[in-house]
């Protein structure tokens, strides 16, 4: 019998970006994908049939991938998981939730060994999930004692508001969806500030760092910033362990990490960059050197599709160990 996979918010990008993986690389024989949003319209010929309680209840979508935003997710999710299929859910509502597993498959994904159905699995923010497949690494070999994060985050983040407020900026239109112009600028600012100073976004990466890593005890803390490129996100990351390390060491760690894409050549100026990351589902790492102010820390940079890996992608991935019973 045919397993039902639901898409919630098929013509978004990250919504569009499921369907295209499912459909052309990620291709599971003999399911069935329903599209789901606003009746009477169609994605690449497909008809999407309304989201509301009843179509769920009468389809039972046996998996059902949310990229509609927050809003719906918090409404439909928990019917899905009522009706005992699995929701995996883009959004941040129930990512800090307890119970609920928050999962990056090459760090995480045994987690889900328990889970057949009846379930919501949250999806990472798009700079955590990529930040955390070389740190889970890491913190095996080294113990990690304390993370810093410096962001730089592409505009596709934003979905179809950031670009189109990179495009009107770069002919010299007024910014109205960033609180500054994009182009030719950098806005050290990603969601809305908090009452500690930190923005929302920063504090996702501290929060969601440390669950899927599972160490409450991490110190983690970091500045999210908003580049003017389109796609994939940057992130510098200070990495601080509980001894020395020797970067040979790092590198072999590194080098040995499923969905680690190793890029560290500085004789050659060969580095991860996000010309070379578009497009593809690993996470790049490079540029990895020792801390010159303590010799228990390196510093390494790190870059993925935000797109991809930072969301859609990493969801399709969950969907495939729940589908083999991991």
């Amino acid at each position: 019998m045919s397993k039902k996979i639901g898409i919630v918010g098929p013509k978004g990008m990250v919504g569009s970006t499921m369907l295209k993986l499912l459909q052309h690389e990620y291709n599971i024989k003999g399911a069935e994908i329903v599209l789901f949003g606003r009746q009477d319209e169609k994605v690449d010929g497909m008809d999407i049939v309304e989201l509301s309680e009843a179509n769920l209840q009468k389809i039972k979508p046996d998996f059902c991938l949310f990229a509609g935003g927050g809003d719906v997710s918090k409404i439909f999710a928990p019917i899905v998981a009522a009706l005992g299929g699995i929701a995996i859910d883009n959004s941040s509502v129930f990512r800090m939730q307890e119970g609920i597993e928050l999962i990056v498959p090459e760090v995480n994904g045994d987690n889900l060994k328990n889970i057949n159905g009846g379930a919501i699995i949250a999806n990472p923010n798009c700079s955590t999930t990529q930040a955390v497949v070389p740190l889970k690494a890491l913190d095996k070999a080294f113990k990690l004692k304390r993370v810093i994060y410096s962001t730089y985050q592409a505009v596709s983040g934003s979905g179809k508001g950031g670009i189109d407020d990179y495009s009107n900026t770069k002919n010299g239109d007024k910014n109205t969806f960033y609180p500054h112009r994009i182009y030719n600028n950098l806005i050290p600012q990603i969601d809305v500030f908090m009452d500690n100073n930190y923005t929302k976004e920063e504090m996702k990466m501290i929060d969601e760092t440390k669950k899927i890593l599972e160490r409450d005890d991490l110190m983690v803390t970091a500045t999210c910033v908003r580049v003017p490129i389109i796609n994939c996100h940057s992130i510098s990351i200070n990495a601080e362990f509980e001894k020395e390390v020797k970067r040979e060491e790092v590198l072999k760690v590194l080098k040995a990490q499923k969905g680690v894409v190793l890029i560290d050549d500085d004789k050659n100026n060969n580095y991860p960059m996000p010309i070379d990351f578009d497009g593809i589902d690993e996470v790049g790492v490079g540029r990895v050197r020792i801390d010159t102010s303590n010799k228990k820390a390196i510093n390494f940079f790190c870059v993925a599709d935000n797109l991809r890996k930072g969301a859609a992608a990493n969801c399709i991935q969950i969907l495939h160990l729940l589908y083999k019973g991991v």
